[in-house]
């Protein structure tokens, strides 16, 4: 190249120049001094690198050359020798000593660029001269405007999202870099790649949002690209789905449709049926839909859809809308002669579509539609919810009730039915006497009376223990009056009279005995029948009588009343409803209302049951009930929801009982009577009900005293309930605790001045109130006054130990509970037991159990456990000296034979024959066991039955030997 040969020139130029030079030394060489063997040439040992430095910055090129004599070293630029320093003192190059070149600042311009290009370093001594590579002085450049910069991107949150840049030009090639909000961004999150000037995200979040920013950078420095947005936007996300609902007709109803997104998404409802009902819905909240006053035909899918600029989401839910059942056609009454057939409409609304079936009043057998025949195959009921009856009879008089229920309520109604023909005054037979409880002697002869109102149709049997009598037999007499003649056999005899109009049953106990017994009672010893009793109240389940008692008491006084009653309604005989009536005025409860009934009264005294009195007048129970009415329960629970009752503090009354009192802020005809919840505190509840009145109190009697008890009250009609009122606390006074402490027991210790007594509680269902201290008194017989001994111990104590008596003499305790009141029942006197008249375990129990043995059993304890680490210690120092044991097994498997375990320390035995390790080996330790071990865990086994412990084997060697063995 033109650059190679202008330095060949140059070469050949200098070395002609040098000739002389080198001629005259050699001369001088050869003629008067020695020659220089030890100089060289130069050569270059750094060569320079290439450079890329910033415009006005400071650079430097190294060259360093080696050479004898030390060779001077210029530079060249592109071929020219470059000014330095050295030339020009005001040049910015300078040769430093090294012989690098060394730049104060790059200079560098549009125009001028006078430090860029390619520099070579040349080291010259007398013997020549040496050039070093070549290295290129590069100015780094970098331009302002990028070639692309990132744009604005949106995305949903969970998309990849891509940002792109190109940087500026520059040299050398800048590299790109982001930052977001001013903040590098990082790749170590792996959704995060940066490739080619791209930066990717492949999931992205809510949090990846942001200003971002390419960076383009090189030596130069950096420069940053306009700010580009990365929005990300979230779907529509549903935070509250609508829910299937089941509501009842004229309600409001709430579709729930909570949605999250970004931007906040819009929220539309829609009927899959149709449009949403005009009038009655409403937006709430812009997301929330409200039906109000719900009807059936509003029933379908509703479905709510949520959109935004990135996504869409719907949810739906069904809703269903019940209503009560309604009787669109009520049946009529009807009157019908014998051997007809009727029916009774009985047309029903409802959704669901409600079950229809029929009951007669006072009869348990239901008819639904569809069902086979009943037993006498004369009752059936359509489809549609028709009752008909064929071949009526005279005993199918009554009231026929349609019930039509379904999940959203129940409603009834009812017709009735008189069939002609039939006889009038269908009253069951009336027993006046029956068979009374007797004993008798064994071999006597019994009667049992069963005498009978109610003509000659009626029908007399008997039963024994439920078993049918069959006629007369040689022990067995039934007579004409119906009285049953017996000669023996003990049992229950009933006496069953039936007619056309009904049954009615009377049962007596005959006992048979050996030894003298006691009489039946005579006729004349029984009381007279009360007077015919008459109607004072009526209301829907009760009637109140009233009657006068006859003069006759009898061979004693009348004790109580029994009333008996008939409803045909309701059975076909007389049924007890009430006993131990203790006054002539009485109110019979639990009726069916709107029931005709007859009533009957009897009286008692010691001797049994008068006649019955005279049937009362027929009398009919109310029938106001709404619910027979066909009210909807729907709008029963409704009101009662809205009956505010409020309790009173309660007025104790005595200590077991209180009087319980209430105010009503809101009425309601639905209210049928008031239910007292009371308990005490963490038992469960007791109920009281009381009929709704206008004097709103009442009594709870059998509490027990001294005790606290919560009491709330709630309304109620029928099975629906309302609300409960506040809770109320009451407390019933204390009394003197009528039973005394129980399982006394006094014990005095042989030739001893003490005695130990102990005692427990009085019954829990006794005690009144909190006991807060027992009171003990010890009475010696034939000891003065001044030296019995009373003492006084807390309620929490039940032991004490009395000490200070005669050891000679026999002393009486009694103990008694004190309560806030005063002392209660003392217990019954126990006399002392001597300690020698105890049993052995007696007298340890008495023994241990004084605080004086139990010091002793302390300080033992602890001389015991001092005296087991003094052995502890010695046993450690002695283990010390004898260094670490080791235990060895050998067990050779054999049959039935005899086992020995031998335990000696390690190294004992070595060198030594068989016999004199046997005699070493029962020196130290020797175990006898019978055994038909055939394992190693069998002889393991066998040491630990032979109670010897894990801490003895460890410092010995165990070796079995089995009938002479080998080990």
């Amino acid at each position: 190249s033109f650059f190679k040969t202008k330095h060949i020139v140059r070469d050949i130029w200098s070395w002609s120049k040098s000739l002389p030079w080198i001629t005259s030394h050699l001369h001088l060489g050869f003629t008067g001094s020695r020659p220089r063997f030890e100089d060289s040439p130069p050569r270059i040992a750094e060569d320079p690198s290439d450079l890329i430095v910033s415009k006005g910055e400071p650079a430097t090129l190294n060259c360093k050359a080696e050479g004898r004599p030390i060779p001077s070293i210029e530079w060249y630029k592109d071929g020219e020798r470059v000014e330095t320093d050295k030339d020009d003192p005001r040049s910015h190059r300078m040769l430093l000593p090294s012989g690098s070149l060394f730049f104060l600042r790059i200079v560098h311009g549009r125009r001028s660029k006078p430090d860029e290009g390619v520099y070579t370093c040349v080291a010259r001594n007398y013997l020549g001269e040496a050039i070093s590579r070549n290295a290129s002085l590069e100015v780094a450049v970098l331009r302002d405007d990028f070639r692309q910069a990132p744009s604005d991107v949106v995305v949903a949150a969970g998309e990849p999202a891509v940002l792109e840049c190109v940087p500026p030009r520059g040299h050398p090639e800048p590299t790109v870099s982001w930052k977001r909000n001013n903040v590098r961004v990082s790749t170590k999150d792996e959704r995060i790649t940066m490739r080619g000037g791209k930066l990717m995200i492949s999931h992205t979040r809510k949090s990846d949002a942001g200003m971002y920013v390419c960076v383009g950078s090189n030596m130069v420095g950096e420069r940053d690209s306009d700010p580009a947005e990365l929005v990300v936007y979230e779907r529509p996300v549903l935070v509250r789905r609508p829910v299937n609902q089941v509501v009842m007709e004229e309600e409001t109803v709430d579709f729930l449709c909570e949605v999250h997104g970004d931007p906040a998404p819009t929220v539309r409802w829609r009927r899959e049926e149709g449009e949403l009902p005009r009038g009655r819905f409403e937006i709430r909240n812009g997301n929330n839909l409200r039906l109000f006053r719900v009807k059936e035909q509003d029933e379908g899918t509703y479905t709510c859809t949520s959109e935004n600029s990135v996504g869409k989401t719907e949810a739906s839910a069904m809703l269903q809308v019940h209503v009560p059942p309604q009787i669109a056609t009520k049946p009529r009454d009807q009157i019908a002669t014998q051997g007809r057939s009727i029916t009774f409409q009985c047309g029903t609304t409802g959704n669901p579509p409600p079950a229809i079936f029929w009951q007669k009043e006072g009869s348990q057998m239901l008819l639904f539609p569809g069902q086979p025949p009943s037993q006498s195959g004369r009752y059936s009921v359509s489809m549609s919810g028709e009752l008909t009856i064929t071949d009526v009879h005279p005993e199918d008089s009554g009231f026929y009730i349609c019930q039509a229920i379904s999940v959203a309520g129940s409603v009834l109604t009812k017709a009735l039915l008189e069939v002609e023909g039939g006889p009038s005054g269908r009253i069951p037979p009336i027993i006046r006497q029956g068979p009374a409880n007797q004993t008798v002697s064994r071999g006597a002869t019994a009667q049992l009376y069963c005498r009978v109102n109610g003509g000659t149709s009626v029908e007399i049997s008997w039963e024994k223990d439920g078993e049918r009598l069959q006629g007369n037999t040689p022990r067995l007499t039934l007579m004409e009056n119906g009285t049953l003649q017996i000669d023996t056999d003990s049992g229950m005899y009933t006496c069953v009279v039936s007619s056309t109009t009904g049954e009615s049953s009377w049962s007596g106990m005959l006992t048979v005995r050996g030894s003298s017994v006691s009489r039946a009672s005579e006729f004349i010893q029984l009381p007279g029948p009360p007077q015919k009793p008459v109607i004072t109240e009526v209301t829907k389940n009760t009637v109140t009588l009233t009657w006068q008692s006859n003069p006759h008491e009898g061979g004693a006084a009348v004790t109580s009343y029994i009333i008996e009653a008939f409803s045909q309604s309701v059975g076909s005989t007389w049924q007890t409803v009430a006993d131990h009536v203790k006054q002539e005025r009485h109110t019979v409860v639990g009726l069916f209302p709107n029931t005709v009934y007859l009533f009957i009264v009897r009286a008692v005294n010691s001797y049994g049951l008068s006649d019955p009195s005279p049937i009362s007048e027929p009398v009919r129970t109310q029938d106001g009930s709404p619910t027979e009415q066909g009210v909807d329960h729907r709008q029963v629970q409704r009101e009662l929801g809205e009956v505010s009752v409020y309790l009173q503090k309660p007025m104790v009354l005595s200590p077991t009982s209180a009087k319980i009192s209430w105010s009503v802020a809101r009425q309601s005809r639905y209210v049928q009577g008031y239910r007292i919840f009371y308990r005490t505190i963490g038992s469960s509840w007791l109920v009281q009900d009381v009929e709704a009145t206008s004097d709103y109190s009442t009594i709870l009697a059998d509490l027990h005293s001294g005790t606290e008890y919560e009491v709330k009250i709630r309304p109620y009609f029928n099975e629906l309930q309302g609300h409960d009122s506040l809770m109320v606390l009451l407390r019933t006074s204390e009394e003197v605790l009528s039973a005394p402490p129980q399982a006394v027991s006094v014990v005095q210790l042989t030739n001893s001045t003490s005695i130990s007594v102990s005692w427990e509680p009085p019954p829990h269902n006794i005690q009144s109130g909190i006991i807060r201290e027992y009171k003990v008194w010890c009475l010696g017989s034939g000891v003065e006054q001044e030296n019995q001994i009373n003492r006084t111990v807390d309620g929490a104590v039940l032991s004490i130990l009395l000490t200070g008596l005669l050891p000679e003499v026999r002393y009486t305790v009694m103990v008694a509970a004190v309560t806030s009141l005063g002392v209660g029942a003392q217990s019954p006197p126990v006399i002392s037991t001597r300690g020698d008249d105890l049993s052995i375990a007696e007298q340890i129990t008495s023994v241990i159990s004084q605080p004086a043995f139990i010091a002793g059993l302390g300080v033992a304890a602890w001389l015991v456990l001092m005296g087991f680490s003094g052995w502890l210690y010695c046993r450690h120092r002695r283990r010390k000296q004898l260094g670490h044991y080791t235990t060895s097994f050998a067990y050779t498997p054999a049959g039935e034979g005899l086992i020995k375990i031998y335990l000696f320390p390690p190294g004992s035995l070595h060198g030594r024959s068989k016999e004199k390790k046997k005699k070493t080996l029962k020196r130290h330790s020797e175990a006898y066991v019978k055994s038909t071990a055939h394992t190693l865990l069998d002889a393991l086994w066998l040491r630990s039955t032979q109670h010897i412990s894990s801490q003895f084997f460890s410092d010995f060697e165990m070796y079995l030997f089995n009938n002479g063995s080998r080990p």
